[in-house]
């Protein structure tokens, strides 16, 4: 138990580390909004890889509490383990967040500016999350390469959705705490976690009824 939560709070770290990290070097480094949501998008999603590849052996490489209410819905893990673990992802989370502002050199926690809010937003992170957990899922079932099958869901959804495709809560929670361009502000947050759990629950029971006899 005690590699397992190791595990996903190492690996969730690393991921917003990657996230937070790649968009601070992007704005500093280009005003192109879009060249700067390519670079994000690709450093996120090749971390993404390789933090799969790595830790899916010790935890499943989860690093996503939506997914880890589904698998504890599906009897995958017990309910007690499952919110130990997602305890894990959010400490990972955040303190990933604070060690990429550490190594650029500014304030180790702030708090998000950036507002994002609105149907349209709430939507996309519903799809984000839908689309991920049954890319997962899916993907799982058919032994394919869950690494990268969410990996390039990541990278694609960085563009088709109109959120940047945060599509998991501790994610969101603790860009609450960086006021750079991958934020969101607090205020913010809470629809998007809702959103994101919802659709991960669609997914569940999409995934549950197409799958069903294969």
């Amino acid at each position: 138990m005690s590699r397992l939560l190791a595990a996903e709070a190492l690996g969730t770290l690393l991921l917003l580390t990657a996230i937070a990290g790649s968009g601070i070097m992007a704005q500093r480094l280009t005003a192109d909004g879009a060249l700067a949501l390519l670079a994000a998008a690709l450093a996120t999603s090749a971390a993404l890889f390789v933090l799969i590849t790595l830790f899916a052996p010790l935890s499943g490489a989860q690093f996503n509490p939506a997914l880890t209410i589904v698998l504890a819905l599906r009897r995958e893990m017990p309910a007690a383990r499952a919110i130990a673990v997602i305890l894990a992802q959010i400490a990972g989370a955040v303190l990933g967040v604070v060690l990429a502002h550490a190594m650029f050199e500014l304030p180790l926690v702030q708090v998000s500016s950036s507002l994002r809010s609105g149907p349209g937003l709430w939507l996309s992170e519903g799809v984000a999350s839908f689309g991920l957990v049954l890319t997962i899922l899916g993907t799982r079932h058919a032994g394919g390469n869950v690494a990268a099958s969410a990996a390039l869901y990541v990278a694609a959804a960085y563009w088709f959705t109109a959120s940047t495709g945060f599509a998991n809560p501790a994610v969101t929670l603790a860009r609450m705490l960086t006021d750079s361009a991958s934020g969101i502000s607090p205020a913010d947050a809470p629809a998007f976690v809702l959103a994101q759990i919802a659709g991960a629950l669609l997914a569940m029971a999409v995934f549950g009824w197409l799958w069903r006899r294969v």
